[in-house]
């Protein structure tokens, strides 16, 4: 069913633009509100400098994890691994962590790409702790080399969505360190979350 809504999409999107392009090619048979729009689309759709910075994060790391349940919790540690991949072109990067978590085996997933057209980097993470997903966006700082994303989170013991920050710096081609927040039911932030990424050479 999906399928058949898409191509009846495709085939209307294609007759619209074939049908504004009888109604105004000009003298020499171009259509400049076409050509206007096939640039921009061009524009915003073809992966540039910020594409191939996430690119250059591509291929295998360990990852040293340290987590924070509640503000002044001890902390517990664990270690995981990650694949990071471009895929769709080198539009997006996709990573696959596995690791354990309180003593059980743990998958993640997380994509993250930068948007063309609003100049932010956009993420989103699922795990098999959770049914949902968090969805971030952020500013990169080349002073800083570092991403300052924020979005949103689920929170089991809230009952809603909290809002959640984090900071990924890439330390160098071998080394990136994250640290992640989040804003407590008192409407007050505390870390939850650092994970220091190394290469696997």
């Amino acid at each position: 069913m999906k399928k058949i809504n898409y191509i009846i999409c495709l085939v209307a999107f294609t007759g619209s633009i074939l049908h504004a392009t009888a109604q105004n090619k000009d003298a020499a048979g171009k259509d400049p509100k076409q050509d206007a729009q096939m640039k921009a689309w061009m524009t915003y759709m073809t992966p540039g400098p910020m594409h191939e910075m996430l690119a250059k994060s591509n291929g295998d790391w360990t990852e040293e994890v340290t987590m924070w349940m509640s503000p002044g919790a001890p902390p517990t540690k664990s270690t995981a691994s990650c694949t990071n991949t471009m895929i769709l072109g080198g539009r997006y990067q996709e990573s696959n962590t596995k690791g354990e978590m309180s003593g059980m085996p743990f998958e993640g997933m997380s994509t993250v790409g930068y948007d063309n057209g609003r100049k932010v980097f956009v993420s989103t993470w699922i795990d098999n702790m959770g049914t949902g997903i968090m969805y971030m966006e952020g500013k990169y700082n080349e002073k800083t080399n570092t991403v300052s994303f924020s979005g949103t989170a689920w929170d089991s013991m809230a009952g809603k969505n909290s809002k959640v920050r984090e900071t990924f710096k890439m330390v160098d081609d071998n080394n990136q360190f994250i640290e992640m927040y989040m804003t407590g039911a008192d409407g007050k932030e505390f870390k939850t979350m650092e994970i220091k990424f190394t290469r696997k050479m």
